[in-house]
């Protein structure tokens, strides 16, 4: 502790100081924006490379990695302009979070889309969407050391809490590929509703949940018997899941549901919808929540913003410009 002498009296100044951050990838312009969230402001913005999409921190917050991608984006179904792919772009980009610069370009396979690192933080399960696989990275290396075959166009990718399991859904297949981190092999294989995106793990790794896009639907797994228990189809036309999140206390799933633009809470005790928030932004997608659960944070490309949203009233507080179409969204914890 550092003190202050101000007028006759002494104060203590702390040298401690919130690190809470929130990380928004700009999938168009190839940069990550950083958000004051004391402010609500982006104060700073930080090149990467192509197509950055999915986006986490490291366990000890030093680092943030970023899937970076050197193919065009393009419409579902579409494969020419993969003809046209840049190759060199692919990788995971190491954002030094204290410098606040891209320093390295992790090999990570083909394409990567979505990833999620032990939290040991020694592995990244990556998603190669053009090329049917899941990469596995040794951080140590920084070099990819085993590829697991999986669904067609492989999206989400999620580490169970006790990093034993990782599940890869994959969009075309309509699957879930499971794989056991320790055997480095895949374990099991189950069919969701149409499109699966992402998936939260509950707390205690017990179940999971699975956005499935057009499938218009939320899929909950027993993770255990690795099959899907129940299905949660929220009311209204054009409901297209798309990513989500767990609060802290493990009470509820947050899920963005694209173009229909609002976002829905699950309570897992139940599985049931408890409410719904309309009208949160264009196409919310990307999703994170504050480490006291007391602040949602969406990524709304089309509008080039993030809605800043208070859990305990449901409703938008603010939104906040950033780069260029957000996609993914990190908070530093």
């Amino acid at each position: 502790m550092k003190w202050l002498f101000i007028l006759g009296l002494l104060a203590p100044i702390s040298t401690t100081y919130a690190a809470e951050r929130v990380y928004v990838t700009n999938e168009r312009e190839g940069s990550v924006s950083v958000i004051d969230p004391s402010t609500e402001k982006v104060i700073q913005t930080i090149p990467v490379g192509k197509r950055p999409r999915g986006i986490h921190l490291s366990p000890d917050g030093k680092f943030a990695y970023v899937a970076l991608s050197g193919t065009p984006i393009t419409k579902p179904g579409d494969e020419r302009p993969a003809m046209n792919a840049d190759k060199s772009a692919d990788g995971i980009g190491e954002i030094d979070l204290s410098s606040g610069k891209l320093i390295t370009k992790i090999d990570s396979g083909s394409d990567p889309e979505q990833f999620d690192l032990t939290r040991d933080g020694k592995f990244i399960f990556v998603s190669n969407e053009d090329a049917n696989t899941a990469s596995l990275i040794d951080l140590a290396q920084k070099s990819v050391i085993k590829t697991f075959p999986v669904g067609s166009e492989p999206e989400g990718v999620t580490v169970s809490p006790d990093d034993k399991l990782v599940f890869v859904t994959s969009e075309t297949t309509n699957d879930i590929h499971v794989i056991d981190i320790a055997a480095r092999k895949i374990v099991g294989h189950f069919k969701t509703e149409q499109r699966p995106r992402g998936v939260a793990f509950t707390l205690d790794g017990a179940k999971a949940y699975i956005t499935c896009e057009t499938g218009g639907a939320i899929c909950v797994a027993d993770v255990a018997a690795m099959n899907v228990v129940k299905v949660i189809k929220p009311e209204g036309k054009g409901v297209r899941p798309m990513g989500e999140t767990l609060s802290p206390d493990g009470k509820h799933v947050y899920v963005t549901t694209g173009r229909f633009g609002a976002v829905i809470f699950i309570n897992t005790s139940d599985d049931q919808i408890e409410k719904t928030i309309p009208n949160v932004g264009a196409r919310p997608w990307g999703i994170g929540v504050s480490p006291d659960g007391t602040t949602l944070y969406t990524a709304n490309g089309p509008s080039n913003d993030v809605s800043v949203i208070d859990v305990a009233s449901a409703s938008v507080k603010q939104k906040i410009k950033a780069g260029d179409s957000q996609w993914g969204i990190a908070i530093a914890k």
